[in-house]
């Protein structure tokens, strides 16, 4: 009997998906992991390009940078990740060695942070990584109970613990670096960490985005275990992009 195309297709992605696994296949159809966090404006990060206004800004700051910002959810979205968000990247190895990264991220933050003169005096973030997102469901239920357990430790927080000195007042669409020292807390641990950061003044409203290595023992993370994964590094990183409105 002649077969037609259509079984013959069928048969195929049977066989393949019963060797690499039905995850490991899936995997082939998913979208590239979304660029690292930057403000250059080079990156593809869209609300990080120096002089463009986050959508949701305003142009002018009428009573001056001094005093407290807060993040605005409201600025950006977070189908094109333009909004303020944190989350993680980590690399794995899925069924048939197919290296991947896995990237996750959560627009539920809320923080502050006060600035006075030359110096940020205070800041506080916290968000919920019981919403993180990744570009697989499978992924997100698989922390909820293992590595992050989000279900048992539902927040990740950061509060500074040592003013930092910016050298010169913010002026608007300057971009400046700096390095923020404070406390991580993350998995129900909190370490001193040093965060490398950059920010960008645009109207009423100044971009902060930084990046920094885990390594997952130091707060007492297991990597995950599943079938469709071979391996996970023993190690990832955090980052951020958050948008603060002078208040």
């Amino acid at each position: 009997m002649k077969r037609s195309p259509l079984l013959v297709g069928l048969v195929a992605i049977i066989a393949v998906a019963a060797a690499g696994g039905i995850y490991g296949f899936a995997t082939l159809f998913l979208h590239p992991a979304p660029s690292a966090v930057a403000i250059d404006p080079g990156s593809s990060q869209p609300a990080a390009s120096i002089g463009t206004l986050p959508t949701g800004a305003t142009s002018t700051l009428t009573s001056g940078v001094d005093g407290s910002w807060a993040v605005d959810t409201s600025i950006g979205s977070f189908s094109d990740f333009s909004t303020s968000w944190v989350g993680y990247r980590v690399d794995e190895t899925l069924a048939g060695n197919k290296a991947n990264t896995a990237v996750g991220r959560t627009p539920d933050v809320t923080g502050t942070l006060t600035l006075a003169g030359t110096r940020i005096t205070d800041v506080e973030v916290d968000a919920n990584v019981q919403t993180l997102q990744s570009d697989d469901n499978r992924r997100d239920g698989q922390l909820r109970r293992q590595a992050l357990e989000t279900e048992q430790f539902p927040q990740a927080a950061f509060k500074l613990t040592t003013p930092i000195d910016l050298g010169s007042a913010p002026t608007d669409g300057q971009t400046m670096t700096a390095t923020a020292t404070g406390e991580l807390t993350l998995h129900g641990v909190t370490k001193a960490v040093q965060v490398p950061i950059e920010a960008r003044l645009s109207g009423d409203v100044v971009t902060v985005v930084g990046s920094i290595p885990i390594q997952f023992a130091d707060f007492s993370i297991e990597p995950p275990v599943s079938f469709a994964i071979l391996s996970v590094e023993d190690h990832g990183t955090m980052e951020f992009q958050l948008h603060f409105r002078h208040q």
